[in-house]
């Protein structure tokens, strides 16, 4: 394993000036050669202590953090062959932008040669080119977080590290840049490690995605593990929008439950759980998107509950509805409407979902 996060704890002293805070706890990270990791999470979940441990601006307090083999938990921060894009740019605003991304190479004391060969480079790779003698005041947000990229990829680090880089760019640029980041991250095959609370960040640009929740690590797995098998009720409900219904749980057949839900019997996939089983009562959730609605009885054999629409809005690539069915309240979405599929408040439908995409979780 490339870097590896062997059950690393950071505990704080507490404000009040007795105890400590356990703002990373236990937590356990493999990351791939060239792997592109996100650590997700809200506020105060630890994910930017975390990347601060791994960077050397912190130190754990227990546990190893091991890069390419070697121990690093002592090491300083220069001394890591890792480069952060932080926040804020933290481009120099004295400094043009070559002189920015020569920054670090004239540290390193490179020929000039070699350093205007690899300025040209990066400066080509992150769409620069032409701007070598902008002051920083004469960019945009998106092309001052160029900058900061280029001065950290020109440093060829090991591990390239991001604490919420796109933060202060407008909605639109944060689409864009985050396409060009994952873009750049391939092309070199550069280990990568990016912390947000941005789930849409994160289901984009990430091979692997940690999700963090009081500084323990809630699930690691793909974009497509996390949003469709969350392990628990708080992951399912950060990544996405969800529906929990109660049920009562009957079998198991093969991979699937077999389900009390609202009075009929259906089958939802999940993970065996020991304690499930022994309480008899979980929780199934299903997604919005794969909630079907209808004026009419479906004239399908799957299970079916007739509500009422409490709410309606119309957002033109898609519609959502709110939908009351024996006492639980629904969010149901529809994308790419037609005119037919818009229901006013008070319409009287027939709901059904698809039970495949929906997963059962333990109760809580």
């Amino acid at each position: 394993m490339f870097l590896r996060l062997d059950h690393v704890s950071k505990h704080f002293p507490a404000r009040a000036g007795s105890g400590e805070v356990r703002a990373v706890d236990d937590v356990q990270i493999d990351i791939e050669r060239g792997q592109f990791v996100t650590l997700l999470g809200p506020s105060g979940c630890g994910k930017t202590t975390t990347l601060r441990l791994i960077a050397g601006f912190e130190f754990p307090t227990f546990g190893r953090i091991i890069l390419d083999g070697e121990v690093i938990n002592e090491l300083p921060p220069n001394r890591r062959d890792m480069a952060m894009v932080f926040q804020s740019y933290a481009i120099f605003p004295h400094l043009n932008v070559y002189e920015n991304i020569a920054y670090g190479l004239k540290i390193k004391k490179l020929s000039s040669q070699e350093i205007r060969r690899k300025i040209a480079d990066v400066m080509a790779l992150t769409e620069l080119t032409g701007l070598e003698n902008r002051a920083p005041n004469q960019l945009s947000g998106g092309q001052q977080q160029r900058v900061a990229l280029a001065r950290a990829l020109v440093m060829e680090p090991k591990v390239l590290l991001f604490d919420e880089p796109l933060s202060n760019l407008d909605a639109k640029l944060r689409v864009q840049m985050r396409t060009e980041i994952r873009r750049i991250q391939q092309e070199l095959g550069i280990t990568s490690v990016y912390v947000t609370h941005d789930q849409d960040e994160a289901m984009v640009l990430s091979d692997k995605i940690v999700v963090m929740h009081q500084g323990r690590v809630q699930q690691i797995g793909t974009a497509l593990e996390i949003y469709r098998r969350p392990h628990n009720r708080f992951v399912a409900d950060f990544i996405g929008r969800a529906n929990f219904l109660p049920v009562r749980v009957l079998d198991r057949a093969s991979s699937m439950w077999i389900l009390e839900l609202l009075g009929q019997v259906i089958e939802a996939p999940g993970e065996e759980d020991a304690a499930i089983r022994k309480s008899g009562q979980a929780v199934l959730m299903i997604r919005p998107e794969s909630i079907r609605l209808s004026p009419t009885p479906p004239n399908n054999e799957k299970a079916a509950w007739s509500g009422v629409v409490t709410r309606t809005s119309y957002l033109g690539s898609f519609i959502e509805y709110d939908v009351e069915i024996a006492d639980q309240k629904l969010l149901a979405v529809r994308y790419d409407p037609a005119e037919s599929d818009l229901y006013p408040v008070h319409q009287a439908v027939y709901v059904q979902f698809l039970p495949e995409n929906a997963y059962l979780l333990p109760g809580e």
